[in-house]
């Protein structure tokens, strides 16, 4: 695709983004797109480059980046949520050269990316209460869409468990909810509400990865905390049709867009 460029924002082969830019617009609004997978190596942000292409057809530049996962030297815990940070903040070296407006951001994340857009909704008015752990968050964004995200890490360790099998929530915070307490709280969008940040949950009914009650329960409580959330539910829709351009459900997301 024509105006596509590979950037890289750190020194690691996973530490770069896919940056579209619509032609001939002088100044566009932004999409920063963050891909799924339960935080693992073995899934990247090729599978965002559908929905990347065709919001770049529509006159949105995106900004499609990848991260340090679980199998990678430095994912997991700390490395996955400082890199998404730092592709972000680093809108602010990239605009020097592209015609971004990036005090007009919306975040959209699938599946673990949901998690990962949600958590980062909390941290553009965070206090420090991660000694410093966790990089700070220098561009604001307006919005947050989560698609089928996981929205609560607790609740899906929980549904790993009762399947048998090891939590890929635990692979990421290196350990289980009872053993690093501290990283669920700092990490899990259920526990940081209220983030004082738009946001849109959309799911499929028919999703097997993600429950949807995670999505439900979520809003649920969110709007009990005065968020300006809002949740809408696709009946006959699964977990990837989400992310489809051709499905009736991405006409939901554009619809909020």
């Amino acid at each position: 695709m024509k105006n596509e460029f590979k950037i890289y924002y750190g020194e690691h082969a996973s530490q770069f983004g896919v940056l579209r830019v619509p032609e001939d617009i002088e100044s566009c609004p932004l999409i920063v797109l963050i891909h799924g997978g339960f935080w693992q190596a073995r899934y990247n942000l090729e599978e965002n480059n559908p929905i990347a292409e065709d919001l770049t057809k529509r006159g949105f530049a995106t900004w499609n980046i990848e991260y340090r996962r679980v199998g990678e030297d430095g994912g997991g815990w700390t490395g996955t949520f400082n890199d998404v940070i730092s592709a972000i903040n680093y809108l602010h070296r990239i605009k020097e050269s592209f015609p971004l407006d990036i005090s007009n951001v919306t975040v959209i994340g699938h599946s673990a990316g949901g998690h990962l857009a949600l958590w980062l909704g909390s941290r553009i008015q965070t206090s420090s209460k991660d000694d410093g752990a966790l990089n700070e968050l220098t561009v604001a964004f307006q919005k947050v869409i989560s698609l089928a995200g996981v929205t609560d890490l607790v609740k899906m360790w929980k549904i790993h468990e009762q399947k048998g099998i090891r939590s890929h929530v635990a692979n990421l915070l290196g350990g289980t909810p009872d053993e690093v307490n501290e990283r669920y709280k700092l990490t899990s969008p259920a526990e940081l509400v209220p983030i004082k940040v738009e946001q849109v949950l959309i799911h499929g009914e028919l999703d097997r990865h993600v429950p949807v009650d995670l999505s439900k329960d979520y809003y649920n409580y969110a709007i009990e905390k005065g968020e300006n959330v809002k949740l809408v539910i696709l009946p006959d829709i699964e977990h990837f049709k989400i992310i489809e351009p051709t499905s009736p459900a991405w006409t939901s997301v554009l619809d909020v867009l």
